[in-house]
């Protein structure tokens, strides 16, 4: 399973539901990568995605607390259990792990990889992704040049676990 996230430079993910920043190289990343495959999110953030739909080309599936919760073509799962008996469908290097906080929390463990873009900047912020580069778990398997969006550097990190 893999993890997929942009991160400020304190590892940070969203303040008050919203993502930090936009930045199209990071949703070019995003769409090359996740094309075709499975992506694994809450209601929020599938809920945030441009559009008011799901992701296109991919298998969209969203952990929600909600019994009666339908959003477009989506397939809805209500705990990790059952999210982890829909997800024995596809292939563990075929499933993204998109967010938010909870969710990455609860897929951690079963996450191998992780693509990280990772903004040379400190947000405010409300929620967090477990900082790879402090893990002895993780390894990081491949770092970019440094990239630059208006006054943003940020990088594309590859991290797999040890």
């Amino acid at each position: 399973m893999n993890l997929i996230a942009c991160v400020d430079s304190n590892w940070a993910i969203s303040n008050k539901g919203e993502i930090l920043v936009s930045i199209p190289a990071d949703k070019k990343l995003f769409k090359e990568l996740t094309d075709g495959k499975v992506v694994v999110g809450d209601r929020r953030t599938m809920e945030s995605i441009p559009g008011g739909t799901t992701l296109g080309g991919r298998t969209n599936i969203i952990l929600t607390s909600d019994q009666n919760y339908s959003y477009g073509n989506a397939k809805i799962v209500h705990d990790m259990d059952e999210a982890m008996e829909e997800l024995k469908n596809y292939a563990d290097e075929d499933i993204f792990v998109v967010g938010g906080e909870k969710v990455y929390k609860e897929f951690f463990p079963y996450c191998e990889r992780a693509y990280i873009t990772k903004v040379d900047y400190e947000y405010q912020a409300d929620a967090y992704l477990e900082n790879l580069e402090e893990s002895d778990e993780w390894i990081m398997t491949h770092d970019s040049d440094e990239w630059t969006y208006y006054d943003l550097e940020y990088y594309f990190y590859q991290y797999k676990r040890r």
